[in-house]
């Protein structure tokens, strides 16, 4: 093996990303590009060549022939302290926060906790074959530590930061403005721009928030350009009217967030099932995305969300799974869970549309195009092999697919994180399943 042999990859297989936005509900779509039999090639971190013909002796190679792989996906809101709360029974949101999500969280209080629970996260996520996250710790300044630190052992991209929440909420997760501000500050100072890693204000959801805490919030996002924002919005209808009786000054509940100058690109709001025309007019007019949590809002039965009125709009949408409200990390169970409550809704989204939501589609909601969401020559080699069959009856509806549309969509609707072969992230293998046998490396 030659001295090339550390930093460099070919890995062989069935490739599948895209070069543009397809439509909703076309399986015919343009935007998606399939490269069957094709290698990729990857050196000291990124992508660097996709071809059909073998490299090189000097590139080690795995074979991979019959199975795809993809950009790895891409989860736009998730709570890291909530895998403990994964598939809890409960009623609706507001109750179930209290039943179940407080004392999950209240238990990061400890650090050693924090620590250990954050790495099992991010190991889980990539076991899922999900490479990049936006996520929810906690109102706790060393959840957020603890959580960066983990991911940038890893060389993951990762977006978080401090939840903030000063009402409303068990007093041994509540925090205050002036210490609120400090932490973020500090945490700001210590992490943002650092390798892969960025920062989010994080105000849990308007209620949770005084005025005066939200003004923070905002004030940060004015002080330090280039930071994100992350909160929920419109999830559930007791939400929504509870947050009218909170900010009656408000025309919906997310102009809470525009008065407090919280909405723009790189702000990321989770769910919006419960909105009307004019703010969609805003989302698109500020920059900000949603997240679709299809698997939470079936879940708690929060509603069906508009993605044919949200694409409309001009709005960008990405896929979550919301972990706890969802029950997977498997971003493929959630697009599954997604097809379905489109169906639900009277359309039949594509799988390309799907995929799309998870990878490029959510890299282009975060402004990371340029880095993560493609098999592109130059971006980032966050990259994940799966299996397109582990069972007989799988494996013969694969051999009578009509198309690779169909053959995908297959995929998706029965496959989940036994499917993931290899994850692998800023070129380094990450995760490899536990039954595989070492693939055949040739030098």
């Amino acid at each position: 093996m030659n001295k090339h042999s550390s930093t460099r990859l070919a890995l062989r297989g069935d490739l599948i990303d895209f070069t543009a936005p397809p439509a909703l509900e076309d399986p015919h779509s343009a935007g998606v590009r399939v490269r069957p039999d094709h290698w990729l090639l990857i050196e000291d971190q990124r992508i660097v060549a996709v071809q059909a013909e073998a490299p090189g002796p000097e590139w080690p190679q795995e074979d991979h022939r019959g199975r795809w792989i993809l950009p790895g996906f891409i989860d736009t809101h998730v709570h890291s302290a909530q895998i403990d709360v994964i598939g809890a029974w409960g009623t609706q949101l507001l109750d179930w926060l209290n039943t179940h999500t407080f004392p999950a969280e209240a238990r990061m209080a400890d650090e050693a906790h924090a620590q250990a629970l954050s790495a099992l996260f991010l190991d889980s996520l990539f076991s899922h074959g999900t490479t990049s996250a936006m996520v929810f710790p906690t109102v706790h300044k060393h959840s957020v530590d603890a959580l960066f630190a983990a991911a940038q052992a890893r060389q993951m991209r990762l977006i978080t930061g401090k939840v903030l929440m000063d009402r409303h909420a068990p007093d041994f997760l509540r925090d205050d403005v002036a210490q609120a501000e400090r932490d973020c500050t500090e945490l700001i100072t210590r992490w943002h721009g650092q390798g892969r890693l960025a920062y989010a204000v994080t105000p849990r959801f308007a209620p949770t928030s005084t005025d005066a805490q939200l003004a923070m919030a905002g004030a940060l996002m004015a002080a330090h350009p280039g930071l994100y924002m992350q909160t929920h919005v419109a999830e559930n209808r007791d939400e929504v009217r509870w947050v009218a009786e909170l900010f009656p000054e408000a025309r919906s509940y997310l102009d809470v967030y525009q008065r407090f100058g919280l909405l723009g690109p790189g702000a990321m709001l989770a769910h919006g099932i419960w909105l009307d025309d004019e703010d969609r007019a805003l989302l698109r007019s500020s920059g900000a995305a949603l997240a679709f949590c299809p698997s939470s809002n079936l879940f708690l039965g929060s509603g069906l969300f508009d993605w044919a009125a949200a694409q409309a709009a001009g709005t960008a949408v990405s896929m979550a799974s919301d972990v706890g409200g969802g029950t997977s990390l498997s971003l493929l169970r959630t697009l599954a869970d997604g097809y379905k409550v489109q169906a639900m809704a009277g359309r039949h989204v594509s799988a390309w549309a799907l995929l799309h939501a998870a990878t490029l589609g959510a890299a282009t909601a975060l402004g990371l195009a340029h880095e993560i969401g493609a098999l592109e020559p130059g971006l980032m080699a966050d990259v994940v092999v799966w299996d397109k069959a582990i069972t007989p009856l799988e494996a013969r509806r694969q051999a009578v697919a009509q198309d690779v549309h169909d053959a995908v969509f297959a995929w998706m609707t029965q496959g989940d994180d036994r499917h993931v072969v290899e994850t692998w992230v800023a070129g380094g293998l990450r995760y490899r399943r536990p039954s595989l046998a070492e693939p055949q490396l040739r030098a």
